[in-house]
């Protein structure tokens, strides 16, 4: 009797001893590039990622969008998607009457592509931000519209920015992308940021078991851009993998043709409809 009551005792104590383990959240690998690598290197390159990046504008510092009207085409090789529009600059957004045309003409313009190229509405749309520290509040007013526009017109609002803590001085660092979920409260964005500073970033590797995004330093990440290319010289210069050119390449990529930008997320496919 003492037996079975204690027995009794220590599964009403300890009801945690017998749960099952929990099941560690799977991370997918991705890349992106400005560039289309062309439909060989991308089945090519299929054989390691599972998502692409994929430009509904012209790609910053360029005029011209190599990856218009492949979207099918890759979707039917397997990609998931992280489709992306190029935002402004926080010196292009001089002030607010400037800012509201500008955002309601930008979001047209995504969600234009966005039907163009066959995403399905309930897409997540990353707005690119270049730049890192703190922006203007003209931008908070900007990512607050652009949120509204995506939703009003049946889709996501996401944000690729920084995930690099930049320090101020008197011992203050600013991470960008707290900075805009600060600003922009109680807006909601999808968050891929980058962040290539080795650590947190494993430097470039393609391995099987890719890093978490919250690892990035960013816990609320989907997405974490853990590799630019070329490797930039202050926040990823003690990385390893890169190859002699500062750039990142495939392992499969023997032959170094394609230099990429490598990323993790918590689906394979980041930008679908939930």
């Amino acid at each position: 009797m003492r037996f079975v009551s204690a027995l009794l005792l220590l599964l009403v104590v300890t009801p945690s001893a017998f749960s099952p383990p929990t099941v560690p959240q799977q991370s997918f690998l991705g890349f992106d590039r400005n560039d289309y690598p062309g439909d060989d290197p991308m089945k090519f390159l299929r054989k390691d990622f599972v998502f692409t990046s994929y430009w509904l504008s012209n790609p910053p510092q360029t005029k011209s969008n190599s990856w218009s009207g492949k979207r099918e085409f890759l979707r039917s090789v397997g990609y998931g998607f992280l489709p992306l529009f190029n935002g402004p600059t926080s010196g292009e957004l001089r002030d607010e009457p400037y800012t509201l045309k500008r955002v309601a003409a930008d979001v047209q313009s995504a969600v234009a592509a966005a039907h163009r190229e066959g995403f399905p509405e309930g897409s997540i749309i990353f707005l690119d931000i270049e730049e890192g520290g703190r922006l203007p509040s003209t931008y908070a007013t900007y990512l607050k519209r652009w949120t509204l526009g995506l939703t009003q017109l049946g889709f996501r609002a996401g944000v690729y920015c920084s995930g690099i803590p930049v320090d101020e001085g008197e011992g203050i660092k600013l991470i960008t992308a707290d900075f805009v979920r600060d600003q922009i409260k109680p807006v909601e964005l999808v968050y891929w940021v980058f962040n290539d500073s080795c650590p947190p970033s494993p430097g470039c590797e393609t391995s099987q078991s890719p890093p978490s995004p919250e690892k990035s330093g960013v816990d609320y990440a989907q997405v974490w851009q853990f590799v630019r290319s070329p490797r930039d010289k202050e926040t990823a210069r003690r990385c390893r993998g890169y190859a002699k050119d500062r750039n990142c390449y495939a392992a499969i990529d023997t032959g170094h043709k394609f230099h990429l930008d490598l990323n993790v997320a918590t689906s394979a496919d980041p930008s679908a409809p939930q």
